[in-house]
């Protein structure tokens, strides 16, 4: 079986997203004796041409060309040609992408195409028309639908009237032999951990303003935030100087940004926190969520979202209203003063992602999940 992913975030950013999604079910739909390509257009230049094998999966770069006014048509044709390319190489059983994945190539594209709900534009609450435009013409060009998250499923379904058309449910996984709990000596108190694109809708406003009530309740509190900005183009004053601006100069000491990093460095920053916050105002499935439960790490995240699906408030981690920096603080400053329920918590939460979330237990359920979509196109 050959799967295709279309995805220009690959290798992935350090924290999270489509990219890391496919990165990580693609190394193990490898190892399950899967064939994977990844093909998508990537940026400028020479840097980004040509092709990079990663752990066995074939990353395919068709690099960003053309006239300014005619670049997203141009690399469009350039994309069809190469996926044609590749399916004669190596036919492709399923072309798998994300809500606008297929808006722009035709029905005749190859392989059966599955799109996968991650949370678009009209989930999100965006209002661009070419967005939204995108994502009706990708939906019916898909001939199966599948959502990370019964939220994402029920709320696309609901803004884009899909009626009954059906959607498959099958959560992110979490690597649990990269994200694992450390020796309780490693944890150092005090310290707060956020992981995710540094952006309003991430909830780091509202952290950053609960860090006043946090330190004033916990005076060794501080808070490391791992994630840069994805806005283009790039504002004129950085969203993370804007915050810290607004501070009184000794709690913004308090905060250190650490921009984007490596993935690599992710599981241990996770296990050196006292606590992982993630106060999201929407998410779909978020993947740095399960690597903070997955960790072992008691956890406050949102009540919005998909927040109760994942996280059973004050068995598996604590929720907060993302939109109230006074909630925010109440949760992490209980968890700071009490390390009997961040253990009771963390050890709960790992429990949770063994149990739900492992990576061969849903690789095998979307490999399941792939042959039967496969059996029932080809009647």
């Amino acid at each position: 079986m050959h799967i295709c992913f279309l995805c220009p975030e690959y290798p992935p950013a350090p924290h999270g997203g489509i990219g890391s999604f496919v990165q990580t079910l693609g190394r193990e739909l490898v190892r399950s004796g899967l064939r994977v390509s990844v093909i998508g257009i990537y940026g400028y230049g020479p840097a980004f041409e040509g092709e990079i094998n990663d752990e066995g999966v074939r990353v395919i770069r068709v690099p960003s060309r053309g006239p300014a006014g005619l670049r997203v048509f141009w690399n469009n044709w350039r994309l069809l040609r190469a996926l044609q390319q590749l399916h004669r190489e190596s036919p492709i059983d399923i072309l798998e992408g994300n809500e606008i994945a297929f808006c722009r190539l035709p029905r005749s594209a190859p392989g059966l195409k599955l799109l996968r709900m991650h949370g678009g534009a009209a989930f999100f609450g965006m209002t661009n028309r070419v967005d939204l435009w995108g994502e009706k013409r990708s939906l019916r060009v898909a001939d199966e639908l599948c959502g990370v998250s019964q939220c994402v499923a029920d709320g696309t379904r609901k803004l884009l009237g899909l009626g009954t058309r059906h959607i498959e449910v099958i959560p992110n996984p979490v690597d649990i032999n990269q994200f694992f709990p450390a020796d309780p000596s490693v944890e150092e108190d005090g310290l707060i951990v956020f992981t995710g694109t540094v952006t309003a809708r991430k909830g780091i406003r509202e952290l950053v303003r609960a860090m006043p009530r946090i330190v004033a309740a916990v005076p060794h509190a501080r808070l490391e935030v791992y994630g840069g900005e994805n806005v283009f183009p790039p504002p004129p004053v950085p969203l993370a100087k804007q915050l810290s601006d607004s501070l009184p100069p000794e709690i913004a000491a308090r905060i250190s940004w650490k921009g984007r990093v490596s993935r690599s460095i992710l599981p241990d920053a996770l296990r050196r926190a006292s606590v992982c916050v993630y106060p999201s105002y929407i998410e779909a499935m978020p993947i740095g969520w399960l690597e903070g439960l997955a960790t072992g790490k008691a956890v406050v995240a949102s009540q919005t979202g998909p927040g109760p699906e994942i996280i059973e408030d004050g068995v598996t981690g604590l929720l907060c209203d993302p939109y109230n920096p006074d909630s925010i603080a109440d949760k992490v400053i209980g968890l700071l003063k009490d390390p009997a329920a961040r253990q009771r918590l963390g050890s709960a939460a790992r429990r949770l992602c063994v149990e739900r979330y492992t990576l061969p237990a849903l690789v095998e359920r979307n490999i399941n999940y792939y042959r039967t979509l496969l059996g029932r196109n080809s009647k």
